[in-house]
């Protein structure tokens, strides 16, 4: 297989995002969902709405988020519509919450390692392709949060996050299931996203603020190891690869503590996964556009 093409810049600004999406040199067609996260209440390390308002208007996106499926300031449609507009989304940009109002979309996904069935919000399907902005950071439950994790969990309606957590029950207790299952549950529904896009998508990926901790958590430790810049490619694994090998090729210290958390929860097996899955190659090339 051709290596993907991941593109680079350690350039962190409004423009470097536009930069380097052009550098992608994919035209995303028709009405264009923007996927971000908008950061629970009380976390500190989320990217904010002012960071990404010149990529937004040069795609002429929408941006979209989805419920939680634990408690917080995300869960319910009413709290998570307040918390949009507390964190200064509403104020920029236009915004859907997917699963906002029900009932959900199902997709089959007979490939599926774990899981054969996703759920996503029924607004997707106002959307022709995607724009997904992900937040590179370690998390407390996968190891780390990247593209991989923005088209699974992130795309998933408030049930569909429990069947995921669930590898496949979504009446499970999600912090209980087995890890390996939890991990090719966000692999098969990470692709169940990609097909229902037939590919036209874009990555970004901020390598800023990275935390241990996911900006889901109200309560989240500092970053523990300096911003190392911003990538992009139309392949999600090799994106996710490429930055936990800038994080291992990094001579910063606090690198030690972020991998502990990504090998600690086996996190790099969601990649191993997606990959089997025929989602993006682990084997890439990365291009430098500073």
């Amino acid at each position: 297989m051709e290596k993907s093409k991941v593109y680079f810049t350690k350039e962190m600004s409004e423009e470097s995002l536009v930069k380097i999406f052009d550098a992608v040199n994919k035209t995303l067609t028709g009405k264009v969902a923007v996927k971000v996260h908008s950061g629970e209440a009380g976390n500190q390390n989320y990217l904010h709405p002012e960071f990404f308002r010149k990529i937004i208007a040069h795609v002429n996106g929408t941006v979209v988020e989805c419920n939680t499926a634990y408690s917080g300031e995300r869960n319910t449609t009413k709290k998570h519509l307040k918390l949009l507009e507390t964190h200064g989304w509403s104020k920029y940009f236009d915004v859907d919450l997917l699963d906002g109002e029900g009932p959900d979309i199902e997709l089959d996904m007979p490939y599926g390692k774990t899981i054969k069935k996703n759920y996503l919000g029924k607004n997707i399907q106002n959307y022709d392709s995607m724009l997904v902005l992900s937040h590179f950071k370690g998390h407390p439950m996968g190891g780390y949060g990247g593209a991989i994790k923005q088209l699974s969990i992130g795309c998933a309606s408030s049930y569909g996050k429990a069947y995921i957590h669930g590898a496949g029950n979504g009446e499970a207790d999600m912090f209980k299931t087995e890890q390996k299952l939890f991990l090719s549950s966000m692999a098969d529904s990470a692709k169940s996203v990609v097909d229902y896009f037939k590919g036209n998508i874009v990555y970004i990926n901020v390598m800023a603020n990275m935390s241990v901790d996911c900006d889901c958590c109200a309560v989240a430790e500092d970053p523990c190891i300096k911003d190392i810049g911003i990538l992009a490619s139309t392949d999600p694994v090799a994106i996710d690869r490429a930055c936990i090998d800038l994080v291992l090729q990094s001579d910063d210290k606090g690198k030690e503590h972020f991998m502990k958390r990504v090998t600690s929860r086996n996190g790099e097996y969601t990649i191993e996964c997606a990959k089997e899955l025929g989602i993006g190659n682990t084997e890439y090339e990365i291009v430098n556009i500073d």
